[in-house]
């Protein structure tokens, strides 16, 4: 709960510290319309890439392989556009940074490995105990 908070309010606060920052040296027109083009340049390569990504897992499907790759990668693509098209240059620079195949592919293999180690220390903390077990009948033993 305090993390989103956080979030909600020091997103907009950076926002606004660099909408300050860089207008105060390119100009307010030249910020308003570097932010539109980040999102009209943007939102157009997640749309090339997200039609890379579908084609690599209709492959995958013709493989009969299940495209997990392919389906994270697409989530992280529409998370990209979604920051792009928001008005500021820190969202822009994590949308940017989350579209490029490459950092993509760094970005989901680190997210990857820290779920799967969260899992394995999940797994080893859970009290069980494993055995096996036999049902035994009393009415078995004895003969009618």
């Amino acid at each position: 709960m305090n993390t989103v908070l956080i979030l909600l309010i020091g997103i907009p606060l950076i926002e606004i510290y660099l909408f300050i920052k860089i207008g105060s040296q390119i100009g307010a027109f030249n910020t308003v319309l570097l932010i539109i083009t980040t999102a009209i340049v943007g939102v157009a390569y997640a749309r090339y890439e997200g039609f890379n990504t579908l084609k690599s897992g209709i492959g995958q499907i013709v493989k009969n392989e299940l495209p997990v790759y392919e389906i994270i990668s697409g989530a992280t693509l529409a998370f990209a556009a979604f920051l792009l098209i928001l008005p500021g240059f820190a969202t822009d620079a994590v949308g940017i940074v989350l579209i490029i195949p490459f950092t993509r592919k760094i970005f989901l293999n680190k997210l990857v490995k820290k779920n799967k180690n969260n899992y394995e220390n999940k797994k080893k903390n859970n009290n069980f105990i494993e055995g096996e077990y036999e049902d035994i009948n009393e009415n078995d033993d004895k003969k009618i």
